[in-house]
């Protein structure tokens, strides 16, 4: 475990390719004149291609999510130095059951051998840990462990990494509806919407989301040069500023991350302008 563990953070440091903590700085600095992303949101594709580009013509290996793990911890890092306070990575949709069985294993394989190395991780920062989605089609083990990661970083409150697993857009609002379809009933049995408040609102539905737990994702970054939300956040993103990138999520840098919130500064008013109008 220790040798994965150095070895990772060696892995966060090439990410980085060489930039000290003093450059980083000075490039958060300049950063932080303009407006920073309260909340950005990561689709982290490209993981098997970049297995295939390291193996050429062999077997499915788990190197690409391997790396992936430790790209996804030095963007939290980075997001961490600059002040973004949410952090949100599409792990695992629901339409991934449909690959190979073996494939599928392999993901959650993978999953599961880094829940400890997340946990030291997310002490190391005081980060908390949440998973949003349906765990129910995971094995006992995968939600126990997912339970475990979740209540041993639940008291820490410096910034909050959501891992969307077993997820999609469609079966989080599935599920809002669901559970306010339920509340409203037990409610009408106990009498407490005597007074007509037996409507379902806009609020009933957005407290029973998955990702109630953080607020709009200011902007949401795609790797491999896709330009789908492929069902992401679709009730949340109507006001985030899309970013998408041709590095595979493995070999996501730093520059990446700074050029996306550069971007993300310069259309902000155009951002905000649209906000405003749907709200009138």
């Amino acid at each position: 475990m220790a040798k994965e563990v150095m070895s990772g953070w060696t892995r966060v440091g090439n990410v980085s390719r060489g930039v000290s903590s003093v450059i980083r700085e000075c490039i958060f600095g300049v950063l932080r004149v303009g407006p920073i992303p309260n909340h950005i949101a990561f689709i982290m594709d490209g993981n098997r291609r970049y297995d295939k580009k390291q193996n050429p013509g062999g077997a499915a290996v788990s190197g690409g999510h391997d790396a992936a793990f430790w790209a996804l911890v030095a963007m939290v890092m980075y997001c961490y130095e600059l002040g973004v306070k949410y952090v949100t990575a599409y792990a695992f949709s629901i339409d991934n059951f449909k690959r190979k069985s073996e494939d599928v294993q392999i993901l959650m394989d993978s999953m599961l051998r880094k829940f400890d190395l997340l946990e030291k991780v997310a002490i190391h920062f005081a980060i908390r840990v949440h998973f949003a989605g349906n765990l129910g089609p995971f094995n006992n083990e995968f939600r126990v462990s997912a339970m475990k990661l979740m209540e041993a970083t639940a008291g820490y409150s410096n910034s909050l990494l959501t891992i969307c697993v077993a997820y999609t857009s469609r079966d989080e609002i599935l599920h809002a509806i669901e559970e306010s379809c339920e509340q409203k009933c037990i409610d009408h049995v106990r009498e407490i919407n005597s007074d007509g408040d037996h409507i379902i609102k806009l609020m009933d539905l957005e407290k029973n989301m998955y990702m109630a737990v953080a607020p709009d994702p200011d902007i949401i970054i795609r790797t491999e040069g896709e330009n789908r939300l492929s069902n992401f956040l679709l009730w949340q993103s109507c006001g985030s500023h899309l970013c998408s990138m041709s590095v595979l999520w493995p070999e996501i840098e730093l520059w990446n991350l700074v050029l996306a919130i550069l971007n993300f500064q310069k259309h902000k008013p155009y951002l905000e302008r649209k906000k405003k109008e749907k709200q009138v």
